[in-house]
């Protein structure tokens, strides 16, 4: 493997006055001929800009430039010598492993023309820089590698020159390549970068099978080690099992045979054992994760390899050619990092290991960021949410995303998806699990039941009960329960118990003596199930996204004898449950398809005759409530769906000639029907001065009863519930008497009776003693008296 030069090395060499060779006219001539500014003026990056002579001559050009250096030496040169030019910023950083120079003002993102001139040969990771850098680049863009040649260069200085197979993986990636000669030096001018990774198979192996381990290996940046293979393509370090050796000592062995690495067969652990079928012969691999090493990076088998390099693990998905094996056995570490997998058979081991140490300080800083934001925003108040959000590694719970997505404050991030492209599970946005962990009010030492997994909430939760705490984490899909345990078996902290089943039956087996303290629900609910609330001890608290009248919202429940009681309203939203408690919505399509009524409680109403009347006139009829832009009426949705009778939704396409508005709460009875809408009556430059005002339309003969119904809900919303925002909820246990209710608006669900105590709705009375009964099969709404 080539040498590296030390930072220090660099800082001497311009310390004492040395530089490169100077930009030729043939140089600039390609450049000016080549990659012209584009209309409008340009942005370039310069990688490797030393004392700064192509950053001005890129200036002069008419770029805007970022000039970059990890060598503090060669950027006081470079801001000495050219102070006179104001289109280059100076930067020092190392472009390895340090974010690139944010962008000005209102300027665009990205580059067009970067440029690394006499420094490729010197970046260890290359072609992981090249990708990257590839990612920056504008429609249209060009990256520009000037490099001496191996061939007509001295043996003592082969260190600063590639040769052919080198210049050849440079250009891998990149659907436009042309290459010129200026006076010695290639000149590479790289276009369209092409992302996406091909899985590849080699010839026939020797028949009839062959047994192998794979060494799976990161540094202390969390980056995973590939060699690029004489065959084209790049590979973990691997071989056969030689007799008498076991795969963890194969592993090792080939590690150092080929990479010049050192460890421990103490430190390598079998993951799983793959077996797939190539050809006639059954390729058997098994899959070893090496926690711990020693030694500098070599190409001891030059016949087999080019180069080794270390990899983020979100570059795995667009990286080019990956040897098959080693894209399984990569999958079989971090489930899902690497897509469009060929078929094998995985049979993993049990044997415990971890979490294995290394991440970038890019995650770190990342993670201060984002935890300062939901500080910020109110949702992580106390300092042991805090402490959580600050120590458990976000990005190692998304291997496949960029550090950026996984530390946003605001985004959930899909993990796994259905063919069609939904999503069926994802890791929540930070400020919200934040804030479900908070409504928790965990202590140390408590038992938690996590339903629906994914890794990292339930390593927050993990790292807020502490060493005498624990985590069950439920799910009922093999393979997110897989890539659970072992993303939690490389970062987390060996207090999560990831099990495979319906989270709506909770955990049996693994229920605590007295219950879990604490239960979270991670999928929208329409229910809560008797298991949730049997496995929560008294006094337990339960957060759960429910779904009422199609409104998701994370509500926390105390738990008293049999009954929930609400205590925390979050506005949120979550993928749908898929267990045997999820609910299909019955759905009632109109108008020739147009509009489509969605009986969100889970019982279809009578829609005879609805034809007819939206063939008919339209009524409107105003509430006479009039609000300003960015007006909170999320209490208003809730309300109408549990007091008014015929509750439904409409969905209709983006223009509809029928129903003005997308996704409309609606009553529906008597052939008729009305709905909700707004219409903007008055306009203003900031969204704060805009006014809206809020009407019914409906369609039947019925429809002034149904318009005049729903607005004096709307009116009793506004001047009883408005100000007091969410109501007093409690859950009974399906089949309880009515006369054992409070008064209240009930709504019936297959698991449960829920009343909700809306202001201005009646009387409300002292909660009287509860009586199991069987559950109740159809959802129904009654009005308060």
């Amino acid at each position: 493997m080539i040498a590296v030069p030390k930072k220090q090395a660099w800082q001497d060499h311009y310390a004492e006055g040395r530089g490169f060779r100077q930009v030729s006219e043939g140089e600039r001539a390609l450049l000016a001929d080549h990659t012209p500014v584009p209309e409008g003026g340009g942005r370039a990056l310069d990688v490797g800009c030393g004392a700064g002579e192509l950053a001005v001559t890129l200036a002069g050009m008419g770029y805007t430039v970022d000039a970059v250096d990890y060598a503090e030496e060669a950027l006081i040169r470079a801001r000495s010598g050219h102070a006179e030019v104001g289109a280059v910023r100076w930067w020092c950083l190392d472009i390895e492993r340090d974010p690139l120079p944010e962008v000005a003002g209102d300027e665009e993102p990205g580059f067009d023309l970067i440029t690394l001139r006499l420094s490729i040969a010197f970046i260890s990771s290359r072609t992981a820089v090249l990708r990257s850098l590839g990612a920056q680049l504008r429609p249209g863009g060009a990256i520009v590698v000037i490099t001496p040649l191996a061939r007509t260069t001295s043996a003592e200085r082969r260190n600063i020159a590639l040769d052919e197979d080198e210049l050849a993986l440079v250009a891998e990636g990149f659907g436009e390549v042309s290459r010129f000669d200026a006076e010695g030096l290639a000149v590479l001018m790289l276009r369209a970068p092409d992302g996406e990774v091909l899985v590849v198979e080699r010839g026939r192996p020797a028949p009839q099978a062959v047994l192998g381990a794979s060494a799976v290996v990161t540094d202390t940046e969390g980056r995973v080690l590939l060699g690029r293979s004489t065959r084209g393509r790049w590979e973990l370090p691997a071989g056969g099992v030689e007799t008498g050796e076991s795969a963890p000592a194969a592993a090792v062995r080939e590690l150092c045979e080929e990479a010049g690495l050192v460890a421990k067969v103490a430190d390598a652990h079998v993951v799983t054992v793959l077996h797939d079928d190539r050809e006639d012969v059954r390729r058997i691999a098994a899959v070893v994760r090496v926690t711990a090493w020693e030694g500098q990076l070599a190409l001891r088998e030059a016949d087999k390899f080019l180069r080794w390099e270390w990899f983020p693990l979100h570059t795995l998905a667009g990286m080019g050619k990956l040897f098959a094996p080693s894209a399984l056995a990569l999958n079989a570490v971090w489930p899902g990092v690497v897509p469009r997998l060929p078929e094998a058979h995985s049979y993993p081991c049990a044997a415990p290991y971890g979490p294995v140490s290394g991440e970038p300080a890019e995650a770190v800083r990342l993670r201060e960021q984002m935890t300062e934001s939901v500080i910020r925003g109110g949702w992580a108040p106390s300092p042991r949410v805090q402490a959580a959000l600050r120590a458990v590694p976000r990005h190692r719970f998304l291997p496949e995303a960029p550090l950026s997505t996984a530390y946003d404050d605001k985004i959930a991030v899909a993990t796994v998806k259905e063919d069609s492209g939904a999503v069926v599970s994802s890791v929540s946005a930070p400020w919200l699990q934040a804030d479900m962990a908070e409504q928790l009010r965990l202590e140390p030492g408590m038992q938690v039941l996590e339903v629906g997994s994914g890794g990292y909430n339930a390593e927050l939760l993990a790292h807020i009960v502490g060493d005498r705490g624990r985590v069950v984490t439920v799910d009922l899909d093999p393979f997110v329960v897989r890539r659970a345990e072992r993303l939690c078996a490389e970062a987390g902290s060996g207090r999560v118990t990831a099990v495979l089943g319906d989270g709506g039956q909770g955990a049996p087996g693994h229920v605590p003596l007295g219950g879990f303290d604490a239960v979270i629900i991670t999928h929208t609910a329409t229910d809560i199930t008797p298991a949730w609330r049997g496995q929560l001890a008294e006094g337990g608290r339960l957060v759960v996204p429910l779904d009422v009248g199609g409104y998701t919202r994370s509500i926390t429940l105390v738990r008293r004898g049999d009954v929930l009681h609400a205590e925390h309203w979050t506005y949120c939203g979550f993928v749908r449950d898929r267990g045997a408690a999820a609910r299909t919505v019955p759905t009632t399509a109109l108008a020739g398809g147009e509009v489509t009524v969605r009986w969100e409680l889970g019982t279809a109403g009578d829609t005879t005759g609805l034809e007819e009347a939206l063939r008919g006139e339209r009524y409107e009829l105003s509430t006479g409530l009039v609000v300003a832009g960015q007006f909170n009426f999320e209490t208003l949705q809730l309300f109408a769906a549990t007091t008014l009778g015929g509750f439904c939704r409409l969905s209709v396409p983006e223009k509809s000639e029928v129903v003005a508005q997308q996704d409309a709460a609606a009553i529906v009875a008597d052939g008729s029907l009305a709905y909700l809408t707004h219409i903007k009556i008055s306009d203003g430059p900031d969204t704060a001065d805009w006014r809206a005002e809020f009407f019914i339309h409906a369609y039947g003969t019925a429809g002034p009863e149904l318009a005049e119904r729903f607005a004096s809900c709307v009116r009793t919303w506004d001047r009883e519930v408005r100000e007091s925002w969410y109501p007093p909820l409690s859950i009974h246990p399906a089949g309880t008497p009515d006369d054992q209710l409070p008064p209240g608006d009930l709504v019936d669900t297959p698991a449960c009776r829920l009343v909700f105590d809306w202001p201005g709705r009646g009387a409300h009375a002292q909660l009287p003693a509860l009586a199991h009964a069987p559950a109740s099969a159809a959802a129904r709404v009654r009005e308060a008296p």
